[in-house]
């Protein structure tokens, strides 16, 4: 069985193309978070002055961006639903709220 097989069946697609889409989504998503660093980083600093406090908050703020963005980048690839019940699921286990399923 090849990985796009098991990620398909781990993830409950009925075609492969479905898994390369949700790659995909994964990869606008974190490729766009990575051009709005500078962006930001602009913002509160001046060049090269970067810290490790605010890498931290960085890091901290990003995680609740990055959802909303990967949400988007579901929406327009036409798997929303798929990404919100992984959005679901992921803060269930980072709070350990108990699901109802």
């Amino acid at each position: 069985m090849s990985w796009v097989s098991k990620l398909q069946a781990r993830w409950g697609m009925e075609h492969k193309y479905q898994v390369w889409l949700i790659l995909v989504v994964f990869a606008c998503t974190g490729f766009t978070v990575m051009f709005l660093k500078p962006v930001v980083v602009g913002w509160f600093l001046e060049p090269g002055e970067e810290s490790i406090l605010f890498s931290t908050l960085y890091w901290v703020f990003i995680f609740p961006v990055y959802n909303v963005i990967l949400l988007c980048y579901g929406f327009v690839f036409g798997l929303f639903n798929f990404f919100w019940e992984f959005e679901k699921k992921t803060f269930r286990r980072i709070f350990r709220i108990k699901s109802d399923q």
